[in-house]
C-alpha cells in the first residue's frame, strides 16, 4: 500500500540523515549539538507514520529546530501543546549524550512555548480545524535536523564556517530530495528566505515543483510580530497555494 510505503521510506530517510549528521563534529563557538532525530526519534517516526501517509500537495520547509519546539518534541516547529493536543502525538524523549545544562531537554514536560511553532500550527489549526484535515494535503519538515548551541544561545546553520556547512548541507540537500521524490508535492514553501534558498539549491527551479516562501514566524522578526498569521495567509493566497 502507498500509505505504508511512503511513511516507511520517509522514516528510513530520516534515520539515514540522523546517522549521517549525528557523526559530524563542529568547532567553537558551537558548544553543544543536539540531534532530535536521535533522542526524540520515536516521536518523529510517529509524526511521519501518522501524517505522511501518501503524496502531499504542499510541503512547508523550516530551517532547523527551535529550542522549545522540535528540540523538545522531535516534531518540526513542535510547539508542545500543538504536538500533544492537536496532533495527538506522544512518545519517549531521551536525554542527549552531551546535554547543555543551560538548555536541558525536558521533552513534553517543558513548560516553555515555542513562539514560531505556536504561530505556525495556530494558523493551520484555525484554517483547517483538525490536524487530519491539514495533513491530508500538507506536510511540514525541517531542512536541517540539528540544534547548534553556543552556551544558551542558538546558532543557525548559516552561521557555521563554510568548511563545516558543506558536508551538512550536502546531507540535508540529499534528504530533501528524498522527501520531495517521496511526497511528490506541487509546492515547496520555505518558512523564511534561507529555507527557500536551500530548497532552490537542492531541488532546482526546473524540477516541476513550485518553490516559494512565507515570512518566518520568529518573534525576532518585527514583521512577524505585527501579525504573522495574516501576513503568511496573504502570501500563500498570492502564490496560489491557498484559495479564499
Amino acid at each position: 500500500m502507498i500509505t505504508t510505503n511512503v511513511a516507511s521510506r520517509l522514516v528510513s530517510a530520516a534515520h539515514e540523515l540522523s546517522d549521517t549528521v549525528g557523526g559530524m563534529r563542529f568547532s567553537a563557538p558551537v558548544s553543544h549539538v543536539y540531534n532530535p532525530l536521535d533522542y526524540a526519534g520515536a516521536v518523529h517516526d510517529a509524526y511521519i507514520a501518522r501524517y505522511a501517509t501518501g503524496p502531499r500537495r504542499v510541503v512547508f520547509l523550516g530551517m532547523n529546530p527551535g529550542p522549545f519546539g522540535m528540540t523538545q518534541t522531535g516534531v518540526p516547529f513542535g510547539e508542545i501543546a500543538a504536538v500533544r493536543d492537536w496532533m495527538a502525538l506522544a512518545g519517549p524523549v531521551r536525554k542527549p549524550a552531551d546535554e547543555n545544562p543551560k538548555r536541558p531537554i525536558e521533552g513534553f514536560q517543558c513548560t516553555r512555548s515555542e513562539v514560531s511553532g505556536r504561530r505556525l500550527w495556530g494558523l493551520f489549526s484555525e484554517r483547517f480545524g483538525s490536524a487530519e484535515a491539514f495533513f491530508a494535503d500538507h506536510y511540514v519538515a525541517n531542512y536541517c535536523p540539528l540544534v547548534f548551541l553556543d552556551g544558551a544561545r542558538n546558532l543557525t546553520p548559516d552561521k557555521l564556517p563554510a568548511s563545516e556547512q558543506g558536508p551538512l548541507l550536502e546531507a540535508c540537500d540529499r534528504h530533501l530530495r528524498q522527501l520531495v521524490e517521496t511526497l511528490r508535492p506541487e509546492w515547496l514553501i520555505g518558512v523564511g528566505a534561507w529555507a527557500e534558498n536551500r530548497a532552490i539549491g537542492a531541488i532546482g527551479k526546473d524540477a516541476g515543483i513550485h518553490i516559494g516562501r512565507v515570512l518566518h514566524p520568529s518573534p525576532a522578526s518585527p514583521a512577524a510580530n505585527r501579525g504573522w498569521s495574516e501576513a503568511a495567509t496573504r502570501q500563500l493566497l498570492a502564490l496560489g497555494v491557498w484559495r479564499d
